[in-house]
C-alpha cells in the first residue's frame, strides 16, 4: 500500500470563470483537499468593485492574476494589476484592490493557516485580584 499522495487535479479555472453568472463575485473555487500546507483561493471581483483596506499579518500571499484588470494599492503606491502578472504580497503588508471595468479574477496561494486558537491579549486579561491583608 502506497501512502505517499499523488497528485490530482483539483479544478479548472476556465470553467469556473465561465460558469459564473453575470458579475457574481467573491470565491469561486478554494483548495479543500485533506492533508494539504498550502491554501488557494479562485477569487472574482466584478467590474469596478473594491477590497478595502486590509493586512494579512502572519502569512505572505502569492496573487496570480488570472484574467481582467484591475490594481492594488499599497504603502508604496498602485500596482497595474492585468491577466498573468504575479504579484507578492509579503505578511503584515497594507493593501486593497479595485477591479477594473470587465472585472478581475484572481487565484491567491499561500501557507496554510492554522486552526482556530483562542488567545488572550494583554489588555483584554482581567485585573489581578486584590492583595490578601
Amino acid at each position: 500500500m502506497n501512502d505517499v499522495p499523488e497528485p490530482i487535479v483539483v479544478g479548472d479555472a476556465r470553467a469556473l470563470l465561465a460558469d459564473r453568472a453575470g458579475d457574481d463575485a467573491g470565491i469561486l473555487w478554494r483548495l479543500a483537499e485533506s492533508g494539504r500546507q498550502l491554501d488557494a483561493n479562485l477569487v472574482h471581483l466584478a467590474a469596478d468593485a473594491t477590497v478595502g483596506v486590509h493586512a494579512e499579518p502572519d502569512l505572505d500571499v502569492l496573487l496570480f492574476v488570472v484574467s481582467g484588470t484591475g490594481s492594488l494599492t499599497g504603502s508604496g503606491g498602485v500596482l497595474a494589476l492585468t491577466a498573468g502578472a504575479l504579484t507578492w504580497l509579503p505578511r503584515s503588508s497594507v493593501r486593497s484592490f479595485a477591479a477594473g471595468p470587465n472585472g478581475l479574477s484572481y487565484l491567491t496561494v499561500h501557507n496554510r493557516r492554522p486552526g482556530m486558537q483562542i488567545r488572550s491579549r494583554p489588555d483584554e486579561l482581567p485585573p489581578p485580584p486584590p492583595p490578601r491583608s
